[in-house]
């Protein structure tokens, strides 16, 4: 019989997007997805919740989802947190140990983290995490593992995180308005990082960017430990704001304009690549230049890195590279982004790689979930996992599990640009084809003309025949 045990949750409440994934860790320690559910997220803007009932009805949504794809019922989650409103600090702090003829234990060191807990912090503000650095007893330094060691003094620095007290209950609140509990909060970087960063690269030195819909989240590790952790309010939403308006076209059109044509690279595009966009309501189509596209991609996306990038410094005293020997890995919905690879390189001089999750995930997993967009809530299942909680369990209801639908728009293969050719946006046929599927109405004039033409197409043939 097949081990059900620490089934375990992640729920992953972005700006764009909420996904819940349920996995488990296979024989071979790899995460194995047994679901996942994805909806797109109203009620949420740069990572932080607006809208209470809608935000509540995208969990739902998300988690129904990925109920019915595994055939398990999700009891409680781990939620990843992000916006604006996080912010972090170094603090020191210590405790005096009475039975120093006893070796430390791990009673100590959570005894050190409570004491940690109890901060006064600013009005409004609550720690998410308390994370231990460095250890000190008795005046010795650069300890890591401290259990087992005698002492009087266990001394440690620590990587506070610190968020928005209402920003944290209102997240609480819409997941437990759905019925389900919250095992754990963990800030969405650190998730990131779980997922798509190696044990090498943490201890050489690297900073990940996750760049998601509303907010582009930044964590460095050195040394194998959490050095720093920052939160820029801006994302792939902006980008895609700024299309619009320079462009002059509605949301879901520069949306997908972004991510089929779009590049962070201007010199790629020739100016007489043009894409042209269906017009509203029968007005006459808009045509833009592709090399006009990349410029506005090209400006947001530097603001962003250069703002990241100042973050990066202010760890690494303006000489990251030299302290940073992994140099950077991308992830997030944004890393997706043509080129975007080849111009953190350039304004950063770090070596750079795009982060996939695929590294710890078992070997038949679909490749939809592989992306760096899944990052995120692949890292929270792992933290999940860490729980031993049992997240979810078999519904007996289900007879036979269904196969894993990911719900991601699939978009043709990117179309080879001639030069002088002009190119229709898919967005129009991606809406004709819904229509075809969907509503089958004889009054339709997409389906009235095909009909048309399949009989002029038979008289024709009638006639040919005849001569």
């Amino acid at each position: 019989m097949e081990n059900r045990d620490n089934i375990a949750v992640g729920l992953d409440i972005g700006t764009t997007k909420i996904v819940a994934m349920i996995g488990k860790k296979n024989e071979y320690g790899k995460l194995e997805i047994l679901g996942i559910g994805k909806a797109k997220s109203l009620g949420v803007a740069r990572g932080v919740v607006n809208n209470i009932t809608q935000t509540i009805q995208s969990i739902q949504q998300a988690v129904t989802e990925a109920q019915e794809n595994s055939g398990y019922k999700i009891n409680d989650v781990v939620v990843g947190i992000a916006g604006q409103h996080i912010r972090s600090i170094q603090h020191t702090d210590y405790i005096s140990r009475s039975n120093s003829d006893e070796v430390i234990t791990e009673q100590d060191i959570q005894f050190l983290i409570d004491q940690v807990n109890k901060l006064a912090m600013l009005p409004g503000e609550e720690i998410i995490h308390v994370l231990p650095q460095e250890y000190k007893i008795d005046g010795q330094s650069e300890i890591k593992e401290p259990i087992g060691m005698y002492g009087s003094r266990l001394e440690a620095t620590f990587h506070v995180v610190v968020g928005q007290a209402s920003s944290i209950r209102n997240i609480v609140k819409c997941v437990q308005s759905t019925g389900i509990e919250l095992s754990g909060l963990t800030l969405e970087p650190l998730a990131s990082a779980d997922a798509v960063l190696s044990q090498e690269e943490k201890e050489a030195g690297v900073a990940l960017i996750d760049i998601g819909g509303g907010t582009t989240d930044l964590a460095i590790f050195k040394d194998g430990i959490i050095r720093h952790t920052a939160v820029v309010p801006f994302g792939g939403n902006v980008i895609t704001e700024d299309i619009k308006q320079g462009c002059s076209i509605i949301e879901k059109q520069a949306e997908l304009l972004k991510m089929k044509f779009g590049s962070a690279w201007p010199g790629e595009n020739k100016d007489n690549e043009i894409v042209s966009i269906p017009g509203l309501r029968g007005r006459e189509p808009k045509e833009i230049s592709l090399k006009n596209l990349s410029k506005i991609i090209h400006a947001r996306v530097v603001e962003i890195i250069e703002q990241v990038f100042a973050e990066i410094k202010a760890y690494g005293h303006d000489e990251p590279k030299k302290k940073l020997i992994a140099g950077i890995v991308l992830t997030g919905g944004g890393a997706q982004l043509q080129h975007i690879k080849q111009l953190v390189e350039y304004i950063t001089g770090m070596d750079t790689r795009i982060g996939y999750p695929n590294e710890h995930l078992a070997g038949n997993s679909n490749v939809d979930i592989s992306s760096p967009l899944f990052a995120t809530a692949v890292g929270l299942v792992m933290k999940s996992i860490t729980n031993n909680t049992q997240s979810a369990t078999i519904e007996e209801a289900i007879v036979e599990e269904a196969p894993i639908r990911t719900n991601v728009v699939r978009t043709s293969q990117p179309i080879s640009i001639q030069e002088k050719e002009e190119i229709e946006i898919p967005v129009a046929e991606i809406e004709k084809e819904v229509v075809k599927e969907k509503v089958k109405k004889p009054k339709d004039p997409e389906i009235n003309e095909t009909f048309m033409d399949k009989i002029l197409g038979k008289v024709k043939e009638f006639l040919d025949n005849a001569e």
